[in-house]
């Protein structure tokens, strides 16, 4: 064999065999967008009839779900809270005063709806894409602002990634995104994850910040990444979300719980810190203008340690 040829071959056994050239499909099916990496279901897109596009399941690198499943699906033995916790989603609280984080009503809060207008891409390759335009819409009809949100997805291995980039332009006047807690790009993991005790079964997941800060003492605090890992089917796997340096305010606060909501969020200054002033995390995206923000998620094998996610997440930002 020519001896160009022979170790190209190779290599490309060896490409193959880590992942690296992964094949990741994006197609409509039904109601939902379908991604799978290698023939294998990674997510589905689901868009239609929600109150806001949210991705599940998500399926992690050892082959089973990361996320809770309810509320689209009843599983014994997951809890039942917060309803609006639907895998994996964008969504904020308080936008012009109107909240788009929760999907039942409150006393201090309208409810709002993220409509979806339609994809702008859909693309398989190496990377695949979903690249789609959502409405921000009032309880009384009118609209406040336009999303786009570009999500790729692609592996390495047992490594997989969700590269997340949301738009928030102010097509329809001035948009404020409030000052709350309720916020914004967020995932709820499976209950087996958790740090919280519950029913007397203590909890064994983990959170880990860039900044050093372990367990529940992380919510509220800044940091540029945070991991949380635990056990799923008796196998540790972990998620890790990566707040890109070009976001505002950047190293964001993390609005990441013990019983498995984990988020970054950008506005809950107040919250976050404890102050008085109840605008003092405001954003105002002037009329014209747009907000846009990046996210990595990173879903691994073992703790944070053994992922290399600090390592990771240099390689990203850079």
């Amino acid at each position: 064999m020519n001896r160009v040829v022979k170790p190209l071959i190779m290599l490309a056994f060896l490409l193959s065999a880590t992942g690296i050239h992964a094949a990741v499909k994006v197609e409509k099916q039904g109601d939902v967008v379908r991604v799978t990496i290698d023939g294998n279901l990674f997510t589905e897109y689901h868009y239609q009839d929600v109150s806001r596009p949210y991705l599940y399941p998500i399926i992690g690198p050892t082959g089973e779900g990361i996320t809770r499943n309810y509320p689209m699906k009843d599983v014994e033995g997951e809890s039942r809270d917060h309803v609006h916790h639907r895998s994996l989603f964008f969504a904020h609280g308080d936008v012009n005063g109107i909240d788009f984080w929760a999907e039942t009503s409150r006393k201090d809060k309208k409810r709002g709806r993220t409509i979806h207008s339609r994809f702008l891409e859909l693309k398989s390759g190496r990377t695949g894409t979903i690249k789609t335009q959502n409405r921000l819409i009032a309880p009384d009809g009118k609209q406040l602002a336009t999303e786009i949100f570009t999500i790729r997805f692609s592996s390495k291995g047992d490594k997989k990634f969700i590269d997340f980039q949301v738009e928030i332009k102010a097509t329809h006047g001035e948009v404020v995104m409030g000052d709350t807690k309720e916020g914004c790009m967020a995932i709820r993991l499976a209950s087996s994850m958790r740090l919280r005790a519950v029913d007397k079964s203590p909890g064994k997941g983990q959170i880990v910040t860039s900044a050093g800060i372990t367990g529940k003492d992380a919510w509220g605090t800044k940091a540029a990444w945070v991991d949380y890992s635990g056990p799923v089917k008796d196998q540790t796997v972990g998620v890790a979300i990566f707040d890109h340096p070009s976001n505002l305010r950047h190293p964001t606060w993390w609005h990441v719980r013990d019983y498995g909501l984990f988020a970054a969020n950008p506005f809950g200054k107040r919250y976050f810190e404890k102050l008085e002033d109840h605008s003092a995390g405001n954003h105002t995206i002037p009329n014209g203008k747009t907000l846009s923000q990046k996210y990595r998620f990173y879903f691994h094998k073992g703790g944070t340690e053994q992922a290399k996610v600090d390592a990771e997440y240099k390689a990203w930002s850079k």
